[in-house]
């Protein structure tokens, strides 16, 4: 049932897109960063398609998909602030992804802000309210979103340039590329934690005397 209206959602936004775009296209980006399951990705590559093809310019197509993320961060972010008696229990999937986001931040708080808006971007909904239910410094979240969302906005309006005869080559392409940065990332983060468990080690190993 949901995925049916989810390619449905997606059709229409299709079809409605030559005539709304940079409208259309920023409304989407901000509902997205509501958690709301709009095709914004989808949606930003066919308005690179137009943009390729004439039908549609490059400056008014990313400024309206940046600027409505920008503003659905924003609106996230002091969501979480204000009403946090409002945010989802505990024990739900959506509580679980709230804490993940929760530790993300305690860990690694502005790298956190800025990869969850293109290459972990389910979480990026659940930063921007546990950001602001955790009192996260306002301008530096703003500033790592805004650079994050410049990325997600930059990869995606540019495959549809780059591909616009082909949307499903398209959409391909930016889901592999996110899938191997995203394992890349993952690795990394892995590895600097190996290499401080081992640093730690031995600075804690005593030394032999002579």
């Amino acid at each position: 049932m949901i995925a049916g209206l989810t390619s449905g959602l997606t059709e229409t936004a299709l079809a409605l897109l030559p005539q709304w775009g940079p409208w259309l296209v920023g409304l989407t980006t901000f509902l997205s960063c509501l958690a709301l399951p709009v095709p914004a990705s989808v949606l930003m590559i066919a308005a690179g398609a137009f943009v390729g093809a004439g039908d549609l310019a490059l400056g008014t197509v990313a400024g309206a998909a940046w600027g409505g993320a920008i503003a659905g961060d924003q609106l996230g972010y002091r969501l979480g602030r204000r009403a946090g008696r409002w945010l989802p229990a505990p024990t739900s999937r959506k509580g679980r992804l709230m804490r993940e986001a929760a530790a993300r931040l305690k860990a690694r708080g502005t790298a956190t802000v800025f990869l969850t808006r293109w290459l972990f971007s389910p979480l990026g909904p659940w930063v921007n309210l546990a950001a602001g239910a955790a009192g996260y410094d306002a301008p530096r979240f703003g500033l790592a979103a805004a650079a994050g969302e410049a990325v997600w906005v930059g990869l995606y309006v540019g495959l549809g340039l780059a591909f616009g005869a082909n949307m499903q080559a398209a959409t391909a392409l930016a889901g592999d590329a996110i899938g191997v940065l995203s394992a890349a990332a993952v690795a990394a983060y892995l590895g600097a934690r190996l290499r401080r468990a081992a640093r730690s080690g031995a600075r804690a190993r005593p030394r032999a005397h002579h």
